[in-house]
């Protein structure tokens, strides 16, 4: 999937909605405890009631690992199965990679060859040679740490560099575009950090951005929208537990169909007061 083919299907179904599956068994309606696989079976309920109005599923790693080989296969099933019922969806593994250059070549190979992922999140503080291993795939996506939503971020990201003036999250986007371009890289950007997404956007203007922390952690759609949204969109907006877990009954899949489509309706009104709707 190239930048065109993921503009042309945010334009079809309206929306740049990402949901985040980060399926904790833990806090899955209880009585899907009694089938085969739980996570599996949770996800496939929310994928069928959320898929029509989201264009990318971005599971986090760390919730099918938890359950060692049996969370791989979940995993495995829930990559299969977009892929045979929604080919048109956009997958992100959330695995927030990093290594030296051979690591990361077996990393890139498991996820772009073995688990047909469109993308991988990738830690860039090792620096060039820890990502190139995954840029070497063609149509498949790097999505680099820059400027998180989590707390902590203010620890190094906002480091100011003595000589350049820049902040650390800035060199990273700066200096990662000699590596790769819009066609292979993106950004993971904190929709909690939505007051920076301007002079980002000065620095990375046709790059697609990835960008967590709406809904759940505070995040505001309206202000990543109009700060963040290029002439292709250039944004994919994650939610994972508002959406997923809106419901804990039976009615599960049914309440996040809802707030998927809540979610989809208000990107609509934003696509379309920007013209980016055809």
């Amino acid at each position: 999937m190239n930048n065109q083919q993921l503009f042309e299907n945010i334009q079809k179904k309206g929306s740049f909605l990402c949901v985040g599956l980060d399926t904790d068994i833990q806090k899955i309606p209880s009585f899907l405890l009694d089938t085969t696989d739980p996570v599996f079976a949770f996800n496939k309920e929310i994928i069928d009631a959320t898929a029509a109005y989201t264009v990318a599923y971005k599971p986090n790693l760390a919730f099918y690992e938890t359950e060692g080989l049996v969370g791989w296969r979940s995993l495995e099933k829930t990559v299969h199965y977009l892929r045979e019922n929604y080919p048109d969806i956009f997958l992100i593994a959330d695995a927030k990679r990093g290594d030296i250059g051979n690591t990361s070549t077996m990393y890139a190979r498991a996820f772009f060859e073995k688990m047909q992922f469109d993308a991988i999140t990738v830690a860039p503080y090792m620096g060039e040679d820890s990502v190139k291993p995954f840029l070497a795939y063609e149509g498949k996506y790097v999505i680099l740490l820059a400027l998180t939503s989590n707390k902590g971020a203010s620890d190094f990201q906002f480091g100011v560099d003595n000589l350049s003036g820049e902040k650390l999250f800035e060199k990273v986007l700066r200096i990662s575009q000699q590596w790769g371009d819009a066609e292979n890289m993106m950004y993971v950007i904190g929709a909690t950090k939505a007051e920076e997404l301007t002079g980002i956007r000065k620095i990375v203007p046709s790059h697609f951005l990835l960008v967590p922390g709406v809904g759940a952690q505070g995040g505001s759609l309206q202000e990543v929208a109009r700060f963040g949204l290029n002439n292709q969109c250039g944004l994919l907006v994650n939610s994972s537990r508002a959406i997923i877990y809106a419901s804990n009954g039976p009615d599960f899949a049914e309440k996040a169909g809802e707030s998927a489509k809540e979610t989809r309706d208000e990107m609509f009104e934003l696509l379309k007061n920007k013209g980016l709707l055809k």
